[in-house]
């Protein structure tokens, strides 16, 4: 019959070891820098209150970028009602934009027709901003400035910005 008890298992009847106490990685974080406390939650608040407004600023172009329905307003013509956009239309046909025009950047700037890349350049100078400000907010963080006032720099210019 076979033994079950597991492999690797000793018995103390054998020769005790001696056991190292290893600190773990909480206590050692808690050692160097305090434990958890009312300063520790304030600080992660506010630095999450400031990802709020870039969160706003980031998904803003969902909605800026959207194509806006539009409407023929000659419902007799039979060449407008029977395209699936204005831009199949020639010059002469009549249609309008569902919303005011100034609800899109598709529709302010009459970008239906100009393709795709002309359509989606708002939103990509937009992540192209954020990109290389990524790489130089960055690096002036780690040099120079500090990353606290590098934070803080960067979240007040980003609140006039929106202003």
């Amino acid at each position: 019959m076979a033994d079950s008890s597991p492999l690797l298992s000793q018995s103390n009847s054998e020769t005790p070891r001696l056991e190292k106490h290893f600190p773990s990685l909480d206590d050692t974080i808690e050692r160097c820098i305090g434990s958890f406390g009312w300063a520790q939650f304030l600080q992660a608040v506010l630095v999450s209150f400031a990802w709020f407004f870039d969160a706003q600023q980031t998904f803003i172009s969902v909605f800026t970028d959207a194509e806006p329905a539009w409407h023929c307003t000659d419902s007799a013509d039979e060449l407008c009602n029977s395209v699936a956009s204005p831009c199949g239309l020639p010059k002469s046909s009549a249609w309008v934009w569902d919303e005011p025009t100034r609800t899109s950047v598709i529709s302010e700037w009459d970008l239906a027709c100009a393709g795709p890349i002309v359509g989606g350049l708002p939103a990509s100078s937009f992540f192209m901003g954020c990109l290389a400000g990524g790489l130089v907010l960055a690096t002036l963080a780690d040099s120079s400035l500090g990353r606290k006032n590098m934070l803080f720099l960067s979240c007040l210019v980003m609140s006039l910005a929106g202003v």
